[in-house]
C-alpha cells in the first residue's frame, strides 16, 4: 500500500501563486516517476506535470513556463508550483506515482483561482 499526504491547496487570486506538496509513503522500494493530474467539474483528469526519478520532467502545453514541477526523492516527496495562475487552473489536484509499473492515487486537493 501506498498512502500521500497532499497540501497546499486553496483560493487563490487570478495572477497569483501555489505551491502544492505531495508525500508517498508506505511500501515504497523505489519510485519510478511522480506527479500531477488534474479534474475540472464536468471534465476528464487530465496531465499536468511529472517528473522521474532521473529528474527529467514533462509538462502539460497549457502549463509550460508556469508552473515548475520539482523532487526529494530522499522524503518522496514531490512539489508543483504553480505562478500565474488563471480560472481555468481551478480544479481538484491529483498527486501519482508510479512503482513497479503501477500508478498509486492521492486523494486530491482543490485549487480554485477566482477573483
Amino acid at each position: 500500500q501506498v498512502q500521500f499526504v497532499e497540501s497546499g491547496g486553496g483560493l487563490v487570486q487570478p495572477g497569483g501563486s501555489l505551491r502544492l506538496s505531495c508525500a508517498a509513503s508506505g511500501s515504497i522500494f523505489s519510485i519510478a516517476a511522480m506527479g500531477w493530474y488534474r479534474q475540472a467539474p464536468g471534465s476528464q483528469r487530465d496531465f499536468v506535470a511529472r517528473i522521474f526519478s532521473s529528474g527529467t520532467t514533462n509538462y502539460a502545453d497549457s502549463v509550460k513556463g508556469r508552473f515548475t514541477i520539482s523532487r526529494d526523492n530522499a522524503k518522496n516527496t514531490v512539489y508543483l508550483q504553480m505562478n500565474s495562475l488563471k480560472p481555468e487552473d481551478t480544479a481538484v489536484y491529483y498527486c501519482y506515482a508510479v512503482l513497479s509499473g503501477r500508478s498509486y492515487w492521492g486523494q486530491g486537493t482543490q485549487v480554485t483561482v477566482s477573483s
